[in-house]
């Protein structure tokens, strides 16, 4: 299957365009291109004199950047967004973009493409990796992981209760078989969780797991989500979407940090403007959630959450 054939829909589009409050001769980031839906509205919004540049470490995605290649206001970076800061220094932008939205995790193309590993529902290797051209795919890892590194993985990342039997039934099982693909995985994994949770597949937790830790997905987070503060502008707007707790507490912990005055002991004899004085950003609204109208046509966007902030 070719990747034009794996849909992709972005999720809050037009809630998270709208948060970016596009002006149009300003300069943007989408720092997770995926299939460029976020890219393609923003551009559709900015002027010639406006700048979109967009990462990806994905070769699936920056592949399907080349429908934009002949849009000079466009540009496909391959490499995470961890490395924004310094892209965005190379290239003298630092202080100077409008805007930066990141639409994290694994996108829907990732999921139904077999061959990439992400799905237990779906046969494949079991890959995992965002990235296929760097680092070590999940199977790899699991051949040598020892169960305490199984374990910690599954229980911080997957947060999943079950995480120490998953892992000896993992160590158990490549004794006599190494573990290669999703399914061997997934049925495994079923058969090594006691109590199953009727609304979810008894592997979605330990998949997730895996796959943040094979990615390091919170370690880019935390570098993107810094780099993103140094690259905007006064006034800028940094709109993230994430899609499970572990990132959305990481960016819900960063705006409010970073929105803050200097915690200071009370009774100081300090003004409300110096207390201010370190605030960098400023948080433009309550989480956001998909519309009724969203979840009716794409039920994997349930589980999103936008939050904005503004550059001071």
């Amino acid at each position: 299957m070719t990747q034009a054939e794996f849909e992709h829909r972005s999720v809050l589009l037009n809630e998270s365009i709208q948060a970016l409050n596009i002006q149009p001769d300003g300069i943007y980031i989408d720092a997770t291109f995926g299939r460029g839906g976020h890219s393609q509205a923003i551009l559709e919004q900015l002027s010639n004199e406006g700048q979109l540049l967009a990462f990806d470490r994905d070769p699936m995605a920056i592949e399907s950047a080349q429908r934009f290649a002949n849009d000079k206001r466009f540009t496909i970076i391959h490499r995470p967004f961890s490395d924004m800061a310094e892209v965005v220094a190379e290239r003298g932008l630092t202080g100077r973009v409008n805007g930066v939205l990141m639409d994290l995790g694994v996108s829907s193309p990732q999921l139904d493409d077999a061959s990439r590993g992400f799905s237990f529902m779906r046969e494949g290797p079991l890959d995992m990796r965002m990235d296929t051209t760097r680092g070590i795919s999940a199977a790899e890892w699991l051949a040598d992981a020892d169960i305490q590194d199984i374990t910690q993985v599954l229980k911080e990342f997957g947060e999943e209760k079950f995480g120490k039997r998953i892992a000896h039934a993992i160590v158990e099982s490549r004794a006599e078989t190494p573990l290669t693909t999703t399914k061997q995985l997934a049925e495994l994994i079923d058969r090594a969780v006691p109590v199953k949770d009727k609304f979810k597949h008894p592997a979605t937790r330990a998949f997730q797991g895996i796959r943040i830790y094979i990615n390091a997905e919170l370690e880019q987070l935390r570098e993107g989500l810094k780099g993103a503060v140094a690259a905007l502008a006064q006034g800028g707007r940094l709109a993230v979407i994430s899609f499970h707790s572990l990132e959305d507490r990481m960016v819900k912990r960063f705006m409010r940090e970073q929105s803050k005055g200097k915690d200071l002991p009370l009774g100081l004899p300090v003004t409300q403007a110096e207390i201010d004085a370190d605030k960098v950003l400023k948080l433009m609204s309550k989480a956001i959630k998909p519309s009724k109208e969203e979840l009716a046509y794409n039920v994997r966007a349930r589980s999103s959450v936008l939050r904005v902030a503004e550059k001071l």
